[in-house]
Protein backbone atom coordinates (compact mmCIF):
# COMPACT_ATOMS: atom_id res chain seq x y z
CA UNK A 1 0.00 0.00 0.00
CA UNK A 2 1.29 3.45 -0.90
CA UNK A 3 0.35 6.52 1.12
CA UNK A 4 0.42 9.85 -0.72
CA UNK A 5 1.20 12.76 1.63
CA UNK A 6 -0.33 15.85 0.01
CA UNK A 7 0.33 19.46 0.84
CA UNK A 8 -2.74 21.62 0.24
CA UNK A 9 -2.13 25.33 -0.44
CA UNK A 10 -0.22 25.77 -3.69
CA UNK A 11 -0.47 22.06 -4.41
CA UNK A 12 -4.22 21.48 -4.61
CA UNK A 13 -5.74 24.82 -3.59
CA UNK A 14 -4.98 28.05 -5.49
CA UNK A 15 -4.75 30.00 -2.26
CA UNK A 16 -3.59 33.26 -3.84
CA UNK A 17 -7.18 33.91 -4.92
CA UNK A 18 -8.10 34.59 -1.29
CA UNK A 19 -4.73 35.11 0.39
CA UNK A 20 -3.47 37.99 -1.77
CA UNK A 21 -6.46 40.33 -1.26
CA UNK A 22 -6.72 39.42 2.43
CA UNK A 23 -2.98 40.03 2.85
CA UNK A 24 -3.17 43.44 1.20
CA UNK A 25 -6.20 44.47 3.28
CA UNK A 26 -4.42 43.44 6.48
CA UNK A 27 -1.26 45.35 5.52
CA UNK A 28 -3.39 48.40 4.82
CA UNK A 29 -4.94 48.17 8.29
CA UNK A 30 -1.47 47.93 9.83
CA UNK A 31 -0.17 50.90 7.85
CA UNK A 32 -3.31 53.00 8.37
CA UNK A 33 -2.81 52.58 12.10
CA UNK A 34 0.87 53.45 11.95
CA UNK A 35 2.23 50.01 12.82
CA UNK A 36 4.14 49.54 9.54
CA UNK A 37 5.11 51.71 6.57
CA UNK A 38 2.61 51.93 3.72
CA UNK A 39 3.79 50.24 0.52
CA UNK A 40 2.69 47.99 -2.32
CA UNK A 41 3.21 44.22 -2.21
CA UNK A 42 3.80 42.13 -5.32
CA UNK A 43 2.15 38.76 -5.78
CA UNK A 44 5.60 37.16 -5.57
CA UNK A 45 6.25 38.74 -2.16
CA UNK A 46 2.87 37.63 -0.90
CA UNK A 47 3.02 34.09 -2.26
CA UNK A 48 6.37 33.52 -0.50
CA UNK A 49 4.49 33.20 2.79
CA UNK A 50 2.11 30.54 1.54
CA UNK A 51 3.09 27.22 3.07
CA UNK A 52 4.29 28.73 6.34
CA UNK A 53 2.09 28.25 9.37
CA UNK A 54 0.62 31.61 10.34
CA UNK A 55 2.54 31.87 13.61
CA UNK A 56 5.91 31.43 11.89
CA UNK A 57 4.86 33.74 9.07
CA UNK A 58 4.11 36.67 11.36
CA UNK A 59 7.13 36.02 13.54
CA UNK A 60 9.41 36.29 10.50
CA UNK A 61 7.52 38.88 8.44
CA UNK A 62 7.22 41.63 11.07
CA UNK A 63 9.05 40.48 14.21
CA UNK A 64 9.28 44.09 15.41
CA UNK A 65 5.53 44.35 15.93
CA UNK A 66 4.05 44.04 19.39
CA UNK A 67 2.93 40.40 19.82
CA UNK A 68 -0.64 41.53 20.45
CA UNK A 69 -0.71 43.47 17.18
CA UNK A 70 0.82 40.54 15.28
CA UNK A 71 -1.84 38.25 16.70
CA UNK A 72 -4.62 40.68 15.84
CA UNK A 73 -3.31 40.95 12.28
CA UNK A 74 -3.00 37.16 12.01
CA UNK A 75 -6.60 36.70 13.07
CA UNK A 76 -7.78 39.48 10.78
CA UNK A 77 -6.07 37.97 7.74
CA UNK A 78 -7.45 34.52 8.53
CA UNK A 79 -10.98 35.80 8.98
CA UNK A 80 -10.78 37.77 5.73
CA UNK A 81 -9.69 34.63 3.86
CA UNK A 82 -12.45 32.59 5.48
CA UNK A 83 -15.10 35.09 4.40
CA UNK A 84 -13.78 35.06 0.85
CA UNK A 85 -13.87 31.25 0.73
CA UNK A 86 -17.44 31.27 2.03
CA UNK A 87 -18.37 33.80 -0.68
CA UNK A 88 -17.06 31.45 -3.34
CA UNK A 89 -13.92 33.40 -4.19
CA UNK A 90 -11.58 30.45 -3.58
CA UNK A 91 -10.87 27.54 -5.90
CA UNK A 92 -8.93 24.34 -6.25
CA UNK A 93 -6.56 24.24 -9.20
CA UNK A 94 -8.16 23.21 -12.47
CA UNK A 95 -7.75 19.46 -12.74
CA UNK A 96 -7.26 18.92 -8.99
CA UNK A 97 -10.48 16.98 -8.45
CA UNK A 98 -9.84 14.72 -11.43
CA UNK A 99 -6.27 14.08 -10.30
CA UNK A 100 -7.30 13.21 -6.74
CA UNK A 101 -10.13 10.98 -7.95
CA UNK A 102 -7.78 9.11 -10.28
CA UNK A 103 -5.31 8.42 -7.49
CA UNK A 104 -7.99 7.40 -5.00
CA UNK A 105 -9.65 5.09 -7.54
CA UNK A 106 -6.24 3.53 -8.22
CA UNK A 107 -6.08 2.36 -4.61
CA UNK A 108 -3.72 4.89 -3.07
CA UNK A 109 -4.28 6.20 0.44
CA UNK A 110 -4.49 10.01 0.29
CA UNK A 111 -3.27 11.92 3.34
CA UNK A 112 -3.75 15.68 3.82
CA UNK A 113 -0.84 17.32 5.69
CA UNK A 114 -0.89 21.10 5.89
CA UNK A 115 0.58 23.95 7.92
CA UNK A 116 -2.94 25.17 8.61
CA UNK A 117 -5.23 25.56 11.61
CA UNK A 118 -8.31 23.54 12.54
CA UNK A 119 -10.84 26.15 11.41
CA UNK A 120 -9.13 26.48 8.02
CA UNK A 121 -9.13 22.72 7.51
CA UNK A 122 -12.77 22.30 8.50
CA UNK A 123 -13.94 25.16 6.28
CA UNK A 124 -12.12 23.82 3.24
CA UNK A 125 -13.34 20.28 3.87
CA UNK A 126 -16.88 21.66 3.83
CA UNK A 127 -16.57 24.09 0.92
CA UNK A 128 -14.58 21.85 -1.42
CA UNK A 129 -15.79 18.43 -0.29
CA UNK A 130 -12.29 17.21 0.51
CA UNK A 131 -13.65 14.13 2.30
CA UNK A 132 -14.38 12.76 -1.17
CA UNK A 133 -10.68 12.35 -1.76
CA UNK A 134 -8.67 12.21 1.45
CA UNK A 135 -8.62 9.31 3.86
CA UNK A 136 -6.82 11.18 6.66
CA UNK A 137 -6.37 14.85 7.60
CA UNK A 138 -3.54 16.37 9.64
CA UNK A 139 -2.90 20.06 10.34
CA UNK A 140 -0.01 21.63 12.20
CA UNK A 141 -2.18 23.15 14.92
CA UNK A 142 -2.89 19.63 16.20
CA UNK A 143 0.87 19.20 16.73
CA UNK A 144 1.62 22.58 18.32
CA UNK A 145 3.01 23.97 15.02
CA UNK A 146 6.11 21.78 14.86
CA UNK A 147 7.71 21.36 11.38
CA UNK A 148 6.05 19.07 8.87
CA UNK A 149 8.94 16.61 8.85
CA UNK A 150 8.44 16.11 12.60
CA UNK A 151 4.67 15.77 12.21
CA UNK A 152 5.30 13.01 9.69
CA UNK A 153 7.34 11.06 12.23
CA UNK A 154 4.42 11.17 14.63
CA UNK A 155 1.77 10.08 12.14
CA UNK A 156 3.78 7.51 10.16
CA UNK A 157 3.24 4.67 12.67
CA UNK A 158 -0.52 5.03 12.09
CA UNK A 159 -0.20 4.04 8.44
CA UNK A 160 0.97 0.82 6.81
CA UNK A 161 2.94 0.82 3.61
CA UNK A 162 5.32 3.25 1.95
CA UNK A 163 5.00 7.01 1.46
CA UNK A 164 5.42 9.62 -1.25
CA UNK A 165 5.39 13.33 -0.36
CA UNK A 166 3.77 15.75 -2.82
CA UNK A 167 4.01 19.53 -2.42
CA UNK A 168 5.12 22.89 -3.77
CA UNK A 169 7.31 24.31 -0.99
CA UNK A 170 10.54 23.51 0.82
CA UNK A 171 8.55 22.34 3.86
CA UNK A 172 7.30 19.41 1.77
CA UNK A 173 10.59 18.47 0.15
CA UNK A 174 12.26 18.79 3.56
CA UNK A 175 9.69 16.38 4.99
CA UNK A 176 10.71 13.81 2.39
CA UNK A 177 14.46 14.44 2.68
CA UNK A 178 14.51 14.32 6.48
CA UNK A 179 12.66 11.00 6.48
CA UNK A 180 14.20 9.25 3.50
CA UNK A 181 11.06 9.43 1.38
CA UNK A 182 10.56 10.00 -2.37
CA UNK A 183 8.95 13.30 -3.29
CA UNK A 184 7.16 15.09 -6.10
CA UNK A 185 7.74 18.83 -6.35
CA UNK A 186 4.84 20.83 -7.76
CA UNK A 187 6.46 23.41 -9.99
CA UNK A 188 3.14 25.05 -10.81
CA UNK A 189 2.73 26.16 -7.19
CA UNK A 190 4.35 28.90 -5.14
CA UNK A 191 7.81 27.47 -4.47
CA UNK A 192 10.95 28.25 -6.44
CA UNK A 193 12.90 25.73 -8.49
CA UNK A 194 15.63 26.03 -5.87
CA UNK A 195 13.22 24.93 -3.14
CA UNK A 196 12.19 21.92 -5.20
CA UNK A 197 15.68 20.95 -6.36
CA UNK A 198 15.89 17.89 -4.11
CA UNK A 199 12.54 16.47 -5.24
CA UNK A 200 12.76 13.19 -7.13
CA UNK A 201 10.38 14.47 -9.81
CA UNK A 202 9.15 18.00 -10.54
CA UNK A 203 5.81 18.33 -12.33
CA UNK A 204 4.70 21.50 -14.10
CA UNK A 205 1.03 20.56 -14.26
CA UNK A 206 -1.24 19.13 -11.60
CA UNK A 207 -2.44 16.64 -14.21
CA UNK A 208 1.02 15.04 -14.28
CA UNK A 209 0.99 13.93 -10.63
CA UNK A 210 -0.53 10.45 -11.22
CA UNK A 211 2.12 9.69 -13.83
CA UNK A 212 4.88 10.86 -11.46
CA UNK A 213 3.48 8.67 -8.68
CA UNK A 214 3.60 5.63 -10.97
CA UNK A 215 7.18 6.41 -11.94
CA UNK A 216 8.28 6.55 -8.30
CA UNK A 217 6.64 3.21 -7.60
CA UNK A 218 8.41 1.32 -10.39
Amino acid sequence: MTNLIFDYDGTIHNSMLTYAPAFRDTMKWLSDNGYIADREYSDKEISYWLGFNSTDMWGQFHPELDPEIREKARIMLGQDMAQRVDRGEGALYEGAEEMLSELKNSGYTLIFLSNCRFHYLERHKRVFGLDRFFDYFYCCEAFDFIPKYEIFRRIAPNHEGDFIVIGDRFHDIETAAQNGLPSIGCGYGFGSDEELAKADIIVRSIKDIPKAVKELRT
